[in-house]
């Protein structure tokens, strides 16, 4: 007996401190929805943006294109300095930024109680949803000379652009969150007591909330994409109308900060977003991440 040896005797000791070898799979911020340290989000995200610009580095000073196609980065921190140094960009700015906020604005201030009544009311989905499906894939680029003949060619023509291309759109996200929220929350508060009017506004409006913002947030996107038509037709200033010029004289470094000051200011409203809802909405899963 003391001569035998079980199958765990006679297996090799693990190497290093005693821990088996762990597969690549293992690691847990490969598991879906896990988080991983603040320092390996850092390190990957600084990656990417390092390897955008190394590729652009390579391609414009390796001479694999040419610069009427592609601007280096040289050449684009010249044009950049330039227009932010005179001045000239500033009115665009501000241009840009007051059509986009004001007419996405607007849009949200109709859509969001669109969104919740046609999500929870079967009475007002049959109301407006027909009419919202079938709005929501006309392009607002067609609407531009119905606009135009309607409005006139002023900020409120460019302002009613963004407006008409986030509205419909936003309104059947947000009824979509307001019909996901789960029933059972609802039969819960009956249940307790609650009245119809509590039911709604301190159950059924703070479950939708989170997604609400969520929709906000993307949409919010969709309103800068939005620029470029807005300001196609008789626009004398905004970042899209210099675009536009620039497009016509072959500045394409002109074109490309337009473009990057366009990324920047949606970078800058899609993190605002962000941190509302984890400041707003603590209770979302996103304020705990």
């Amino acid at each position: 007996m003391k001569n035998q040896t079980t199958r765990e005797d006679s297996s090799p000791p693990p190497p290093g401190n005693g821990r088996l070898p762990r597969r690549w799979t293992d690691f847990d911020f490969l598991k879906p929805k896990e988080a991983i340290r603040p320092r390996i989000y850092l390190s990957l995200t600084t990656f990417s943006v390092v390897a955008v610009l190394a590729g652009w580095v390579i391609l414009t000073y390796g001479g694999i294109v040419d610069e009427m196609f592609l601007p280096s980065p040289t050449a684009m921190l010249k044009t950049a300095w330039h227009l932010f140094a005179s001045g000239e960009i500033y009115p665009n700015i501000w241009t840009s930024l007051y059509v986009v906020v004001v007419g996405f604005v607007l849009a949200a201030i109709l859509a969001v109680p669109a969104g919740i009544l046609m999500g929870s009311f079967k009475f007002v989905e049959a109301l407006i949803e027909p009419i919202i499906n079938f709005v929501r894939y006309l392009p607002v680029s067609a609407m531009i000379p119905l606009l135009i003949l309607w409005i006139g060619i002023g900020d409120v023509e460019k302002i009613a652009v963004i407006f008409l291309g986030t509205l419909f759109q936003l309104t059947f996200l947000i009824a979509d969150v307001s019909a996901n929220v789960p029933k059972d929350l609802l039969q819960v508060a009956y249940t307790l007591g609650a009245r119809k009017r509590d039911v709604t506004l301190r159950v059924l409006i703070p479950a939708s909330l989170p997604g609400i913002m969520d929709n906000l947030r993307i949409t919010m996107g969709w309103a800068w994409t939005y620029l470029i038509v807005a300001e196609l037709v008789s626009a004398e200033k905004g970042l899209g109308y210099m675009i536009l010029q620039a497009m016509r004289g072959m500045q394409t470094d002109v074109i490309f900060v337009g473009l990057f000051v366009i990324g920047l200011l949606g970078l800058i409203t899609d993190q605002t977003f962000k941190y509302l809802t984890i400041w707003l909405l603590p209770w979302s899963e996103k304020a705990s991440v």
